[in-house]
């Protein structure tokens, strides 16, 4: 039969496993978005000829989706950095008060001191950045495309 100790530190490698595994999901997600990200542009400028309709250029459509894709992978973003604080700080360091050494505590510590001096610039950091990029440049590019559509739809009818 487990001590105390031996079930806390049993249950404590379980939930670091798990939260292992929600950290790779993580990634695929993000490999996901870019990869649509990329494929969205190169669809964005090598389409820009074509038209839907007899109306709609086709980068129009494909920034369209690009806006979209991009606050969908920010907010994705930001959904799972939550959810890894909330397993971290709330589950894992609640736990690590009942084994000898906190490791995550130690870790998280030391981020949070390179963040401080600005050392540390996160993979989700880098994330959030293209995708905001990417939302800018596929904003411009539909504003680009729509102001003559409508300016057509609006005088030249």
């Amino acid at each position: 039969m487990l001590t105390k100790e031996e079930m806390v530190l049993e249950q404590y490698k379980l939930y670091s496993e798990q939260k292992e595994k929600f950290t790779s999901r993580n990634f695929v997600t993000n490999r996901f978005y870019l990869v649509l990200f990329v494929a969205l542009i190169l669809l964005t400028i090598y389409t820009g000829g074509i038209v839907f309709m007899k109306l709609i250029p086709a980068s129009l459509l494909f920034s369209a989706i690009g806006v979209l894709v991009c606050i969908l992978w920010w907010m994705n973003i930001d959904s799972y950095n939550l959810l890894i604080k909330v397993k971290y700080q709330n589950v894992l360091e609640e736990m690590e008060n009942y084994l000898p050494i906190k490791p995550y505590t130690i870790e998280r510590d030391a981020i949070s001191e390179c963040k401080k001096k600005k050392k540390a610039f996160l993979f989700s950091d880098m994330q959030k950045t293209l995708a905001i990029l990417g939302l800018v440049f596929f904003f411009a590019l539909f504003v680009c495309d729509a102001i003559p559509l409508v300016y057509k739809m609006c005088f030249l009818n």
